[in-house]
């Protein structure tokens, strides 16, 4: 298989990328890997790298001169590294990094996992708070048919959540 960049040696370097559902591969020889700095994670662009060359100047767009006023870091150094100096450049550099990052990732914000039990017990407290809140309302109103069902269903809730 012959390297996509030079097009003449042999590729020995091969990386992949899905995005939006889509799957691209990138096949390079050891010269053009060294050459984009694959090789050596602090000499290339990630953005170009994951999301096709060219694809860092996205967050170029607007001040090419723009630095972070904490760390001093620049589009230029973002696109050198693939790294951002501090939490602060997240907010400097906010305009090209939110279609960059979604274009990385699934979305802008990190979800992140919970173990289930986890996610169930959050799920019930959750509702506990509701149930509560809609139970102390329903006392302040008056309205005692609607605050003993809620009381119920709290003493229900209650049960499941020690289970």
């Amino acid at each position: 298989m012959l390297c996509d960049v030079c097009k003449c040696n042999d590729a020995t370097v091969f990386l992949t990328q899905i995005l939006e559902g889509k799957m691209q591969k990138v096949n390079l020889c050891d010269a053009c890997s060294k050459e984009k700095g694959v090789q050596d994670p602090t000499g290339f662009a990630l953005a170009d790298l994951l999301l096709g060359i060219g694809a860092a100047e996205e967050i170029e767009k607007g001040a090419p001169t723009q630095k972070c006023p904490v760390c001093g870091f620049t589009q230029a150094d973002f696109k050198k590294t693939g790294r951002l100096g501090c939490s602060e450049c997240y907010q400097t550099f906010s305009e090209g990094l939110g279609t960059l990052l979604k274009a990385m990732h699934k979305g802008t914000e990190h979800v992140g996992k919970l173990p289930e039990r986890a996610a169930r017990q959050m799920e019930l407290s959750d509702k506990m708070r509701a149930l509560s809140d809609h139970l102390e309302k329903a006392v302040a109103e008056e309205n005692y048919e609607t605050a003993a069902t809620l009381r119920d269903q709290i003493k229900q809730l209650e049960h499941e959540m020690a289970s």
